[in-house]
């Protein structure tokens, strides 16, 4: 998440560091760096490593341009994954990581997230057309949905890196920079959500906060949500999507890879989410 003000519920901190924007805090057991301003690229690496040991943190992750990437590298940071020109003058996205721990560096899914890695390369495609069940409707959320929506987020997620069970939460980003999109069924009943967090200064969007409703499943609804967030984003100004996906996820990687995404990385216990740490995969494609 971008621009988004200290949060300090069962999710961790967002605060700034100079003028960059980062996470901190005991759920993900990490520093987070979502948002680097190049003036602060000198100094930055090492307060990264400073706060993470004054917390005992077990990984640093970051995402930077690449003009940055010499003095991150600098303080120990390695590459994990990157997109091509998402920064346009300043390069491209690079997802750099530091870890404190070997136990944090170490994967114990490495063999399932082949597999899946593996199916995403024999069902590649440039974007299949899924349609709605009869009778279910998809729209735009708007500031009336948050309540309905943070209850959905709330069962589909027991932990998430941010608090989107919380409608003041989602009403203030809905406000800011991130575009919600809703299936509901034939009863008026919200099924499925995902969001589009835009970032303007890059013209990016990270499709996100993907979450179907137990008995909805098997109905492709992720994927047409997909389809309606693409078709959206150009008319923000956005050129590139991309997506931080659970590595051991079969259904999400294969709908991005179906949807003409290319895969940019993993990140090795990079996120606390549904109970627990686990990879994540990165996934972009251009929009323009």
């Amino acid at each position: 998440m971008t621009d988004t003000p200290t949060m300090d519920m069962h999710t961790d901190t967002i605060e700034n560091i100079g003028h960059s924007t980062i996470q901190h805090g005991k759920m993900n057991d990490r520093v987070y760096l979502m948002k680097l301003d190049p003036a602060d690229r000198h100094e930055l690496p090492e307060q990264l490593v400073g706060l993470a040991k004054e917390q005992g943190y077990s990984k640093i992750f970051t995402k930077i341009p690449g003009i940055a990437r010499q003095e991150f590298a600098k303080a120990g940071f390695a590459l994990e994954a990157s997109i091509p020109g998402f920064y346009q003058d300043k390069g491209d996205a690079l997802f750099m990581s530091r870890f404190l721990a070997d136990k944090r560096r170490k994967s114990a899914y490495l063999s399932r997230n082949s597999e899946v890695l593996e199916a995403c390369r024999s069902r590649r495609q440039g974007g299949e057309k899924r349609t709605l069940p009869e009778g279910y409707t998809m729209r735009l959320c708007t500031e009336s949905d948050v309540d309905v929506m943070a209850e959905v987020y709330a069962e589909v997620f027991p932990t998430y890196p941010f608090p989107i069970d919380d409608p003041a939460y989602l009403l203030q980003t809905m406000k800011s920079h991130v575009a919600y999109f809703g299936v509901w069924n034939q009863d008026g009943k919200l099924v499925a959500l995902a969001s589009s967090e835009m970032d303007r200064s890059s013209a990016s969007a990270e499709m996100t906060d993907f979450a179907t409703r137990p008995e909805e499943r098997g109905k492709a609804l992720a994927t047409v949500l997909l389809h309606a967030m693409e078709d959206a984003m150009p008319g923000y100004g956005i050129k590139t999507a991309y997506t931080i996906a659970r590595a051991p996820s079969f259904g999400m990687n294969i709908t991005f890879a179906r949807m003409g995404y290319v895969f940019g990385g993993q990140l090795i216990n990079n996120t606390n989410i549904a109970g627990g740490f686990e990879d994540m995969n990165v996934w972009y494609k251009s929009l323009a």
